[in-house]
């Protein structure tokens, strides 16, 4: 079964700076895109980043300019930087494994998710 694991969530002042990575054990990875999501309390869970098989990345316009998807396929692992916090990126972010190689935005395209990290901006 895969899995897969977040970590370097948080609380940080406006303007601050965090990293998140996800871990993933078991199956695939270097060929399959990999996504960011995230949920806010009372909200429903949107698209942050995809990060493609070659490193390739798009991103919401929510997040532009401030957060920067990559991968390590050696380690099996993605990051996002997340620069320029501002408090409405609270939320909790999720990784999630595609089942394609190229880029989507959409949820139904993620087979695989993590249990998410809580990310708290405050201002």
């Amino acid at each position: 079964q895969v899995q897969l694991v977040e970590s370097g969530g948080g609380l940080v002042q406006a303007g601050g700076s965090l990293r998140l990575s996800c871990v993933v054990s078991r199956g695939t990875f270097s060929d399959l895109a990999m996504g960011w999501f995230r949920q806010a309390p009372g909200k429903e869970r949107e698209f942050v980043a995809v990060i493609g098989w070659s490193g390739s990345t798009d991103y919401a316009d929510s997040v532009k300019g401030r957060f920067t998807g990559s991968r390590d396929n050696a380690k099996n692992t993605v990051y996002l930087q997340m620069n320029n916090l501002k408090p409405e990126d609270t939320a909790v972010y999720y990784c999630a494994r595609s089942i394609y190689t190229t880029w989507s935005t959409a949820l139904g395209h993620y087979n695989y998710w993590g249990p998410g990290t809580q990310v708290t901006v405050s201002s």
